[in-house]
């Protein structure tokens, strides 16, 4: 194992916050992710499913958690992946009883063969079954996720039952990060700045994307990430204005400027980071003026991150003070805001994107933007500008903690512009 486990008393608390919060005679049911075939026998690397991983810890596909709650009595229910011989030689050791009830908390481990009997023994007495409202894989088809198939055959084998979801209630556990958590957190960041520094000493001219994006791999696997937590972007030039661009194969150019958006992921929780520098170590006027425009914005953008704001009321502020910026930079004049009758609002043609969204353990993670902002919640600020006729976009992103005093995660990246070329020259 790569990383350092969180404590089982951190799974065993968040499954008595949820049971505390359900009906009595019902059944809570979680489903692994499945596993994602590749190619030939080969398979993606396997992730686990996020919230299943919050209530017990366990990474390991073929991984079901059964709650009940009867007559006020709780029972838990773990069920794993039995191997043979056979499959012990091809992959390697799977997680026994003894191992999966350290890492859970969970005191009935029971292999997968077991469960389709278990489940018909707690149907009998269960009127509620609870479950994970998980969304379709977003592909051409809209594929169904494990926990919705499964729960869609048990829906049809029980339709007399009450099915109901709970993911609210996982939404709100999740939503507010533990010490435990915090730790793995703080890690991630940690090795996101051990390959940020790497790539300001070693990235010049004429090297190609790609080789950037190894060198942040490299430091995330040798300092003990699982890896990535997200595909990383290294666009150089005008690809730093496609906002999800991942080919990371053109040629750097001198005078260019380089966006970066990578983090690490340490023991499924994610870090996310943005960074702009200029390829050569140097700054020209223009993207000096277009970089400290973003980055006035960002400084302030982090005081907002307070208890009782959300994402809709950065996005609002943020995005007047990116419109004030744009004036400054020529882009387009008050009188053309004034005239202006398009649907969205004329700074949208250079800053697309929100501020903010939740980090956890998704990148992306659970919240909405109308969720009121509580000490202890986690959230990226990541003003930016993207002028594609100038070949110029500038992002910069930290992680945020919400605080009367919100803790900037990255406070120690380099990020100004004296910072930067400091450390690149």
């Amino acid at each position: 194992m790569r990383y350092k486990s969180i404590s089982n008393k951190f799974f065993i608390n968040n499954r008595k916050m949820l049971i505390n919060k359900l009906k009595h005679n019902s059944v809570v049911l979680l489903f692994s992710s499945d596993e994602y075939h590749r190619n030939g026998d080969q398979f993606f690397p396997y992730r686990q499913n996020s919230d299943l991983y919050h209530l017990c810890g366990i990474n390991q596909e073929q991984s079901i958690l059964m709650l009940n709650l009867f007559d006020n009595a709780k029972e838990e229910f773990l069920f794993i992946k039995h191997i043979d011989n056979l499959q012990r030689i091809w992959h390697g050791e799977k997680l026994n009883k003894e191992q999966a009830s350290e890492i859970s908390g969970v005191k009935r481990i029971e292999w997968i063969e077991e469960f389709e009997t278990a489940l018909l023994k707690s149907m009998e007495k269960a009127k509620t079954i609870y479950y994970i409202e998980s969304p379709n894989l977003i592909s051409f088809d809209n594929l169904p996720t494990s926990n919705t198939r499964r729960i869609n055959a048990i829906r049809n084998d029980f339709p007399e039952k009450e099915f109901v979801s709970i993911n609210d209630f996982i939404t709100e556990q999740r939503l507010i990060k533990s010490e435990e958590e915090l730790v793995q957190i703080k890690t991630a960041v940690d090795i996101t700045k051990k390959a940020y520094h790497k790539l300001l000493q070693e990235t010049e001219p004429n090297m190609l994307e790609y080789e950037v994006e190894a060198m942040i791999t490299y430091e995330f696997i040798r300092n003990g990430a699982e890896g990535h937590a997200y595909s990383p972007i290294v666009a150089s030039g005008k690809n730093a204005c496609i906002l999800h661009y991942t080919e990371n194969d053109k040629i750097m150019k001198d005078g260019d400027l380089l966006l970066l958006d990578f983090g690490a992921e340490y023991g499924n929780y994610a870090a996310d980071c943005s960074r702009t520098i200029p390829i050569n170590g140097k700054f020209t006027d223009r993207q000096r003026e277009c970089y400290n425009a973003v980055l006035d914005v960002f400084n302030r953008a982090k005081s907002l991150y307070v208890p009782g704001n959300n994402i809709d009321i950065i996005n609002e502020k943020v995005g007047q003070w990116m419109q004030e910026k744009m004036i400054e930079l020529g882009l387009f004049t008050q009188e053309d805001i004034d005239n202006h009758t398009g649907e969205n609002a004329l700074y949208k043609k250079y800053f697309m994107h929100g501020t903010a969204h939740f980090i956890g353990l998704d990148v992306h993670d659970v919240g909405s933007k109308q969720t009121t902002f509580k000490e202890g919640m986690l959230l990226s600020c990541e003003p930016a500008i993207y002028i594609e006729e100038e070949g110029i976009g500038v992002r910069i992103e930290t992680d945020i903690l919400v605080g009367e005093e919100p803790i900037d995660l990255m406070s120690d990246f380099p990020v100004s512009i004296d910072e930067i070329e400091a450390a690149m020259n």
